[in-house]
């Protein structure tokens, strides 16, 4: 029977006489210790926050937050008995009886008299629109929920336990080139720092970035160059610019999940377009096309987010003609420029259309820090200008000192030996993850592959190994992440920088052998 059952509850105590013997001082008070799990053969729950500055109850009020966030516990769902979590812990039901009552408290459960604790719904959905006012399509848009995936994909973990990170691991990055450049800055007059910054962004960092798109034969002035915090603002800045509610947007399928929700967040319908090894799908764009008339279509060319393919220079002329004869706007997110090998086979739309139809985007997120939150947008001179505008209405200037940090780096001379490094050792991390990920079964995606990620299919539900990752503290990035219709998938996209920690390969292959 379960805790706040008026017999046998929690050993024969309820809930409330608990908390009457803990209040009168008969339970020992909770040391500051991390808590030991002990894991019967049908629980697989994990330990609570472990911290020498936390006591017990604090540990566990932190985890059941933790999952109750991020969703892992969803409204309506039942907790564990008082006197099963004691046990399974290994710690007083006192501290189980006090988490949970600090959980009500803080809106998160709710307890029900004879039945147990059962999380509460904090945020109760909109009543529902009228059909009159609102299409299937648009309703449909609003479903994507985005901050779930974001606290999905940037649950906390160590790198070696997150094969689904979007980013490069701290120690395959060189702190140095920031810190160096930012005593450079330190050195100058201090007055330089004050002024609130251009519209476009720091001229200099301008300038420097018209010399490397030439290198890619992107012909653009210093003019046509808007800088931005990162991709996420340019894209924010081009939707802004362009869509109107009911305006069809396509993306891949798979692609970058965040802008998914950005899109929808508009009003736009995302659609998405099957992708093969050399790029999307082009006689199922046309018919998408021809169906829905687009405004845009976003697209890595370059190591494409999840597949780590490239666009080949057949199907980059024929994107360009269908967008030629369909009339839509060609967005190249080109964030992963410089982790492509020399001699990769790879197509820029920009470098062929001269940015006439193709909106260019680039940052240094994946190869300096990702909170170096400078990205940058080459368009046509006309574009460009309207983006400013959109910029300067949207929240003026960006920070000046980033522009004049990443400035430094890029012209001190060391950044192209260390992306050189990264290149390398990203090599060496891919094929030793794709042997690991075929022993184990799994089907890479078709293609010339380079870059961080390897697409694979596991043949299982991927959000179910996602889950059961999350509780042991594992980071994986299903399928369903990718793709517009947020499907489940067997899919799965692995970060080569941190996919060979051999704990993580078998807790994979457990998995896979379970389901």
């Amino acid at each position: 029977m379960d805790a706040h059952t008026s017999k046998g509850g929690a050993g024969g105590d309820s809930a409330a006489t608990a908390r009457q013997k803990d209040s009168r001082g008969q339970a020992p008070a909770a040391p500051a210790r991390a808590l030991q799990l002990v894991l019967p053969s049908t629980a697989r729950l994990p330990d609570p926050i472990p911290s020498a500055q936390m006591t017990l109850v604090e540990q566990l009020t932190e985890w059941a937050r933790m999952r109750i966030d991020e969703r892992v516990f969803r409204a309506g769902m039942r907790m564990p008995s008082i006197r099963q979590l004691a046990q399974e812990k290994g710690i007083s039901r006192f501290t189980v009886v006090e988490a949970y009552e600090r959980l009500v408290a803080l809106g998160y459960l709710e307890s029900r008299r004879g039945s147990g604790f059962y999380v509460r719904e904090r945020a109760p959905a909109a009543p529902a629109a009228s059909a009159a006012s609102v299409s299937h399509d648009a309703a449909a848009a609003r479903k994507i929920d985005v901050t779930w995936l974001l606290r999905s994909m940037f649950h906390t973990a160590e790198a070696h336990k997150a094969p689904g990170l979007g980013f490069l691991p701290n120690d395959w990055l060189d702190g140095e080139l920031i810190a160096s450049a930012l005593r450079g800055l330190g050195r100058q007059p201090g007055n330089h720092f004050l002024a609130s910054g251009t519209p476009q962004g720091f001229l200099p960092l301008r300038q420097q970035l018209r010399t490397r798109l030439e290198e890619l034969e992107i012909r653009a002035g210093a003019e046509q160059i808007v800088l931005t915090s990162g991709i996420t603002q340019a894209l924010d800045l081009i939707a802004r610019l362009y869509l109107q509610p009911g305006d069809a947007v396509l993306v891949g399928d798979p692609a970058w999940f965040v802008m998914f929700g950005r899109f929808a967040a508009q009003g736009a319908q995302v659609i998405g377009v099957p992708y093969t090894g050399e790029g999307p799908d082009l006689e199922a764009l046309e018919r998408i096309v021809q169906a829905r008339r687009p405004r845009l279509f976003v697209i890595n060319s370059v190591l494409h987010n999840p597949t780590g393919t490239s666009l080949s220079a057949a199907k980059a002329f024929q994107l360009l003609r269908l967008a030629e004869q369909y009339d839509f706007l060609i967005v190249e997110d080109d964030i992963y420029c410089d982790l492509c090998p020399p001699g990769h086979a790879a197509t820029r739309l920009a470098s062929l259309d001269q940015l006439r139809r193709v909106i260019y985007l680039g940052s240094f997120s994946k190869t300096l820090a990702a909170n170096l939150r400078v990205g940058f947008v080459a368009a046509h001179p006309e574009t460009a200008a309207a983006l400013t505008d959109s910029k300067l209405l949207a929240g003026l200037a960006t920070p000046e000192i980033n522009e004049r940090v990443l400035y430094k780096v890029l012209t001190e001379g060391h950044y192209r030996k260390h992306v050189e490094r990264v290149r390398t050792r990203l090599d060496r991390a891919r094929d030793d993850t794709r042997r690991a990920l075929e022993r184990l079964g799994l089907r890479l995606f078709p293609g010339q592959h380079a870059g961080m990620y390897l697409w694979a299919d596991s043949g299982r539900d991927s959000n179910a190994i996602t889950t059961a990752g999350h509780e042991e503290g594992y980071l994986f990035a299903p399928g369903s992440l990718f793709s517009p219709s947020q499907m489940p998938s067997g899919w799965m996209r692995f970060n080569v920088a941190s996919s060979g920690d051999p704990d993580m390969l078998r807790f994979l292959a457990q998995q896979l052998e379970r389901l």
